[in-house]
């Protein structure tokens, strides 16, 4: 019994030290493992940066997705302008086909509230970076004896981001164009739908033509300043009208109901057709106005008529001078392009052919004038159309 207790009292001793060892052992890991400071700085940097990109890469595919949803709203609503130019029976059937819209327009505004969200997580990882890059620096400086120097250098993060004015103009358009839709009865016939409704469709779309194209989801630059150029004519338009006291609205470069309306007063004051679309006759009561008044006014027309010229010129239909004189030869022109871009070949300027030129310039593989459109405007003395923003 003795012998049999003092052989496990022996046993038990290295097992006691076992245990002490590996006690040891760990206590000692733990320091080896324990970073310091200035490791763990350079950890939560390579965390930052790593968040950051993780943001920006989702920033991107939402910013792709929201060109690939404005385009489908895009389809949309020239769809839904297509309808307003059929031999419905009733406008009933045009707002029907209204509700087309509904799907791509929530879509659409899913995808920019996703765009909203991952710039402001970039903007969030930008700020933990510059947190933790100072935070690095100073951790240096104090591994190596010494204070950070009041200019190291962080990075910033980026200024927030202004949206562009094409945002307040497709809000502003969507608001006109479920106003007009509003101001049809269901038994209206079709013939009384008014210039104003037609319009308020084509501006929605111009609108988002432009936001479309101020998102960046325009690649090629050609592609850029051939919607600028479009966008040209009717700035020009609307300054010349503006000027003569027929456009009280804003100058934006969208051929909405307003400008529409401006030109109806011109044509009446001048005892044309009130068509609310820019022939040549119109152009030329513009121009006789606009000379009357002298100055800066009287090359308002001159330039919005040399925007027309350029827009064709950019387009392959037009090989004659940029000189902002409207001739027989620009008419024909001008109904040669509508007749390509599917529009009523009225040898006028009206908010539906502006929308054609918008969407062919803006996808010019596609284009049907047999010419290659120039990649920079043609060089003239006259003066230049106003720039848009």
């Amino acid at each position: 019994m003795q012998a049999s207790l003092r052989f496990r009292r022996r046993r038990s001793v290295p097992v006691v030290l076992a245990i002490v060892g590996l006690a040891l052992a760990g206590c000692s890991g733990d320091e080896e493992a324990a970073p310091t400071p200035l490791e763990a700085a350079q950890a939560e940097v390579t965390r930052a940066e790593e968040a950051l990109a993780e943001a920006q890469s989702a920033a991107t595919e939402a910013e792709a997705e929201f060109c690939t949803a404005s385009e489908d709203y895009i389809l949309a609503i020239d769809r839904y302008g297509d309808v307003l130019s059929d031999t419905a029976p009733t406008v009933g059937d045009v707002r029907e086909a209204g509700a087309d819209l509904e799907a791509p327009r929530e879509e659409v505004q899913q995808a920019a509230d996703e765009v909203t969200a991952t710039r402001e997580s970039v903007a969030t990882a930008e700020e933990e970076l510059a947190a933790t890059q100072a935070a690095l620096a100073e951790a240096s400086a104090s591994a190596a004896g010494t204070t950070v120097p009041p200019q190291t250098a962080t990075a910033e993060p980026s200024a927030q981001v202004e949206p562009p004015p094409s945002v307040a103009r497709v809000e502003q358009a969507e608001a006109e164009f479920a106003a007009a839709v509003e101001g049809i009865g269901d038994r209206t016939p079709l013939s009384e739908a008014s210039e104003q409704f037609n319009a308020a469709a084509v501006a929605l779309e111009i609108a988002w033509l432009r936001l479309f194209a101020d998102s960046g989801c325009l690649s090629e630059d050609q592609e850029q300043e051939a919607a600028t150029a479009v966008t040209a004519y009717t700035t020009s338009l609307q300054q010349a009208l503006a000027d003569l006291g027929y456009l009280e609205g804003e100058v934006d470069g969208v051929y909405g109901p307003q400008t529409v309306a401006a030109v109806e007063a011109l044509q009446e004051a001048n005892d044309l057709p009130q068509t609310g679309t820019v022939d040549k006759a119109t152009a030329e009561a513009l121009q006789a106005e606009l000379a009357a008044l002298g100055g800066a006014a009287a090359a308002e027309e001159t330039a919005s008529t040399a925007a027309l010229q350029q827009t064709l010129t950019l387009a392959g239909y037009w090989d004659g001078p940029v000189d902002g004189q409207w001739s027989d030869a620009l008419t024909e022109a001008l109904q040669e392009a509508q007749e390509d871009l599917g529009v009523e070949p009225t040898g006028t300027v009206d908010a539906a052919t502006v929308a054609a030129f918008e969407r062919a310039l803006a996808e010019p593989d596609d284009a049907t004038a047999t010419d290659s459109p120039t990649a920079t405007p043609t060089e003239t003395t006259s003066p230049e159309p106003s720039p848009t923003s």
